[in-house]
């Protein structure tokens, strides 16, 4: 998904979960900056690019930019204020028949399809930085506790080591995934290993 689908798709969401209209602008500004910064640092080089020249290519102030983002690093790493409604939807989405395994792999591939714009520049930048690493793990905690409660209310009743047991291993096998990535191979290449990773770890997975 480039930046253009991606604008489009938090503009979908936003109308989709019924945000008020000082909300949906709030959203539109917070993405504006964020896809001006990303198409600057693409052009050129992140140390390249200064605040002000994001803030300008955004149309707003630099005041602005930081009551949304505190440094040049957020605007890259911070999740977007959307995140929660696109991961609950794409839970939603799944149907009820389906398996628990590829239920799990669908959500997760599904999520990080959705900011493939920035992760080859967030997996650069963390590999420098062990503290940038560190900032989007609560966020990371987040998603695993609601895909946690959304697997347990589909589980039968009697699979919850099972359920446990499949959550805990998709998220190793997407951890497993983005380790081995480089992000000198593009964005194709950190899903080509999620998927290896996930038929290997689900040749041991039969329903319950």
């Amino acid at each position: 998904m480039n930046q253009v689908q991606h604008s489009s798709y938090s503009a979908d969401m936003a109308n989709e979960t019924g945000m008020g209209l000082r909300e949906r602008k709030k959203l539109a500004t917070w993405q504006a900056i964020r896809d001006a910064a990303l198409r600057l640092i693409d052009r050129r080089d992140f140390d390249a690019v200064s605040l002000d020249e994001i803030a300008e290519a955004a149309g707003v102030s630099r005041t602005t930019l930081f009551n949304y983002f505190a440094s040049k690093e957020a605007i890259v790493l911070d999740p977007a204020p959307q995140d929660p409604q696109l991961w609950r939807s794409l839970m939603d989405a799944r149907p009820e028949r389906e398996t628990l395994w590829a239920s799990l792999q669908a959500v997760h591939l599904g999520y990080v399809s959705t900011f493939s714009d920035r992760l080859v520049l967030q997996k650069r930048l963390k590999t420098v930085s062990p503290t940038l690493a560190a900032s989007t793990r609560e966020h990371a905690a987040r998603f695993k506790r609601e895909l946690r409660d959304w697997i347990a209310d589909r589980a039968p009743s009697g699979s919850e080591v099972y359920a446990e047991l499949a959550v805990n291993t998709a998220g190793a096998a997407m951890a497993t995934a983005y380790t081995l990535w480089s992000p000198d191979d593009g964005f194709d290449r950190l899903m080509e290993l999620a998927r290896t990773c996930f038929e290997q770890a689900g040749r041991g997975f039969t329903a319950p």
